[in-house]
Parts: C-alpha cells; sequence; structure tokens
C-alpha cells in the first residue's frame, strides 16, 4: 500500500516569497529531474497530477507539494522510490537544469500554446501581470508589519519565560530518543520544507500528513516561550548522529523552526498552537505557558492585548489582499487557457510516464 503526503516546498513570507524548493530531493539523490516551463495555465499541474496518478496505480510512493499561492495547485511531484522529481521551474520559484541531460531536462510547455492568440492578448497578459507583481507586493509588506507586531509579543513573552525549563526538556527529548546513539563523523541529511502555508483562502496546513510518525512529541506555548530553542537542539542531535531529518518551518518567520520529522525514530516533534493545531491524544506533550512570569505577564498585559489584535488585523489583511491577486490570477491563466493545446500537453506528459514507469 503507496502512502502519499503533502506539503509545501514555498511560502509567502515576511520577507516575501520564501523557497525551499532546492530541498525537495537533493541532486546527489535524484536519478532524474522534469524542470516544467511555461506561462500560467498552460497545465503544469494537471500535468503532474498525471504523473502521480500513474504512480498511484503502480503503488509507489507520491510526495505533492503544493503551491502556497494557490494550494489546490501542485508545484512538485516526488516519487521517492524512482529518485525522480517533476517540478514547476517558472517564478517565483525559478529552478533551471545543473546538470542537463544527465540529471535534470527542460519540459517546454509553451511548445503546446497558440502563440499568435496569445499575441492578441498582449497588452492585457503585461496589465493583469503588472497587477499581480504589485498586489504581491503589498500582501508582503503587510506580513512584514505582522511579523514586527508578532516579534513584540515574543520580547515579552520571551521575557518572562523559563530559560532553564527549554533547557530542561530539550535534554529530555535527547536523553530519551537519543542516549544509546553516539555523535557520528558523518552527519544526517538535512530536509526544509513548510507544513503549514499563507494562500489566498487563508491559512492551510498538511500536518497529519507532513508528520506522518507513529510517535509524536506535541510543543506548546505562547510566541517566545521557546519552542523553537527546543526543536533546535533536538535537530541538531539528530543530525549529528547520522539521523536524515526533515525540518518544517513557520510561514511566517520562513527561518524558524516548527516541527522536525525523523524517520528512522518514526518520530515527529511538533509545535501546536492556534494556528496550527496538532492534536495531543495519545502522545506526549510539553506546555511552556505554566512556567511563564505571571507578574511580568501582568505588566505588560495591554501591550500584549494590543499586539495581538494588531498581528491578527494585519495577517488577515494580508490573506485577503493575496485573495484578490488570485482573482487576477486567474483571468490571466483563462486567457493560456483558451489558447492551449492539452492533448499535446498530456502526450509529453505521457512520454515522461513512459520513461519514469516503463
Amino acid at each position: 500500500m503507496h502512502t502519499e503526503r503533502h506539503m509545501f516546498p514555498g511560502n509567502n513570507t515576511s520577507r516575501g516569497f520564501y523557497s525551499y524548493y532546492p530541498y525537495i530531493v537533493p541532486y546527489s539523490a535524484a536519478e532524474h529531474i522534469y524542470i516544467l516551463k511555461g506561462g500560467p495555465g498552460v497545465g503544469k499541474s494537471t500535468f503532474m497530477r498525471r504523473i502521480a496518478e500513474k504512480a498511484a496505480l503502480l503503488d509507489f510512493d507520491i510526495e505533492f507539494m503544493h503551491c502556497s499561492s494557490d494550494p489546490d495547485s501542485l508545484d512538485a511531484v516526488f516519487i521517492p522510490q524512482k529518485k525522480v522529481l517533476v517540478v514547476d521551474g517558472t517564478a517565483p520559484h525559478v529552478i533551471d537544469p545543473k546538470f542537463p541531460g544527465a540529471i535534470d531536462e527542460i519540459i517546454n510547455l509553451g511548445d503546446c500554446w497558440n502563440q499568435e492568440g496569445l499575441k492578441e492578448k498582449r497588452a492585457e497578459i503585461v496589465s493583469l501581470s503588472v497587477e499581480v507583481s504589485r498586489i504581491f507586493a503589498r500582501a508582503y509588506r503587510y506580513l512584514n508589519a505582522a511579523a514586527r507586531i508578532y516579534e513584540n509579543l515574543e520580547e515579552i513573552y520571551s521575557l518572562a519565560s523559563d530559560k532553564n525549563r527549554i533547557n530542561l526538556i530539550g535534554a529530555e527529548i535527547i536523553d530519551t530518543y537519543f542516549k544509546d546513539d553516539p555523535i557520528t563523523g558523518k552527519e544526517g541529511s538535512l530536509r526544509r520544507l513548510f507544513a503549514t502555508a499563507i494562500t489566498p483562502d487563508g491559512l492551510r496546513d498538511y500536518l497529519p500528513s507532513a508528520l506522518n510518525t507513529s510517535r509524536k512529541i506535541i510543543l506548546k506555548g505562547s510566541p517566545g516561550t521557546g519552542t523553537e530553542k527546543i526543536l533546535a537542539k533536538v535537530l541538531e542531535a539528530s543530525v549529528s548522529r547520522g539521523y536524515d531529518t526533515e525540518a518544517f518551518y513557520c510561514a511566517l518567520f520562513p527561518e524558524k523552526l516548527e516541527h522536525i520529522v525523523i524517520r528512522d525514530k518514526d518520530l515527529s516533534i511538533a509545535t501546536s498552537n492556534k494556528y496550527h493545531t496538532v492534536p495531543t491524544e495519545g502522545f506526549g506533550s510539553y506546555d511552556l505557558d505554566p512556567y511563564l512570569n505571571k507578574d511580568i505577564i501582568k505588566a505588560y498585559d495591554d501591550y500584549l492585548q494590543y499586539n495581538r489584535l494588531e498581528f491578527e488585523g494585519l495577517l488577515h489583511r494580508a490573506i485577503y489582499t493575496l485573495s484578490t491577486e488570485k482573482i487576477y490570477h486567474d483571468r490571466l491563466e483563462r486567457i493560456y487557457v483558451d489558447n492551449m493545446d492539452f492533448e499535446k500537453r498530456n502526450a509529453y506528459a505521457d512520454r515522461v510516464i513512459e520513461k519514469v514507469f516503463g
């Protein structure tokens, strides 16, 4: 029985669009990488779904990498047992071949469009594309502002946090799961992705799929209480002992750890909060909030309430702005859809299926 996982390789963040696409699979571990090129609406996502459907029929595991600006669309499909990746190589996550022919190759779906028809729509295509870029920039400014407000929350909670408790929890997890594992001369690999994304539809997560291990540890706590510090300690312990480890990062702060998965331990360590809730029933959990200095929290209560409200408002405005971008993007896609030869596109996909699966 094959397994399917769903994740995001990129995200709309406080630092703009942020890409972890190179971590889907490193070149050293890839048998072949197919890089799809072409405009919006040319059917890159559908192309990938055809590959995935064939993989499922043949009982191969599949990793679906979703688009943060349209989570129902795919930006990549990875077949681990075949070591084959099919990925969208267009902006904002431009990917070009590094080892053309030997490992990767371009499939140009632009060969399947009616160029004369697109030329007739030139002015509209340019106008819509410019507006899409402007709206994205606006959304990212809102997210950047939200992040600065969120940092005010983190600062206050960090001031009230119990630093010793953070160290004790990290040490306890490491002792429980790694005490018999020596640090090796060869580090494990580190794979970076997102389990949650800021999308036009709101916050979307694939936590049950991404964290698909039978053992889980759930970390809970207000912003700045130290969950990411605990994760960093465990991540270092895992990689230094030779374990391949997946790290999932925060959608707003794309270099801030939120979850890790250690496949050889069948273990996930996850952060659960109001923006991405992980069920704790049946799993071990640590809550850092009971160890907060209540006098400090009380002294800053007005600031905390104000910053929470401002953060929520800015986050919702960013999401609303992304939803308006999608309206223009959908109109742009429609132009390309009306000028595509999808039978030819499907033939390209079928040729890839034949190469990959025989």
